[in-house]
């Protein structure tokens, strides 16, 4: 399996939005109503939607998220077994919380790091480095890419 980085491209077929998100000073984990791992909040983008609409949409659907800030970081793809798939990675600071809505997620957790019990381990530690090193380089600045 392969993880890569890329420049925003309107070229490539994005299928997925993650966002990597900071509440708080913790970084939020929500778990899925039919499993007992932790994720990254995130989605499939819906046809007819961007990746920009797709992000804000699962933020608030996995998060609760009522006052919150979106920062697109960089595109991704993962290649397993000679398949590949792409998506958009984010960066969202969330000011207020408010219920879930209902949806497929079941719980959240703010963490310092990511928890070990992952849903999609052999993607996600990739995913929150690239968020670290990009964040990290400045945190007065926003990065683009």
């Amino acid at each position: 399996m392969l993880v890569s980085f890329h420049n925003f491209s309107k070229d490539r077929r994005l299928k997925y939005v993650v966002l990597q998100t900071k509440f708080e000073e913790q970084w939020i984990f929500v778990k899925h109503k039919d499993r007992t791992t932790w994720e990254i909040p995130g989605g499939h983008i819906e046809e007819n939607e961007s990746p920009d609409e797709a992000a804000e949409r699962e933020l608030i659907e996995e998060t609760g998220a009522t006052k919150f800030t979106i920062e697109g970081l960089c595109d991704y793809t993962v290649t397993r077994n000679g398949k590949s798939s792409s998506g958009r990675l984010y960066y969202c600071e969330v000011s207020e919380l408010g219920e879930l809505g209902g949806y497929e997620i079941d719980e959240i957790i703010a963490s310092d790091n990511l928890p070990d019990e992952l849903t999609y381990k052999e993607i996600q530690p990739y995913l929150f480095a690239k968020v670290l090193e990009i964040k990290g380089k400045d945190k007065t600045q926003k990065t683009s890419l």
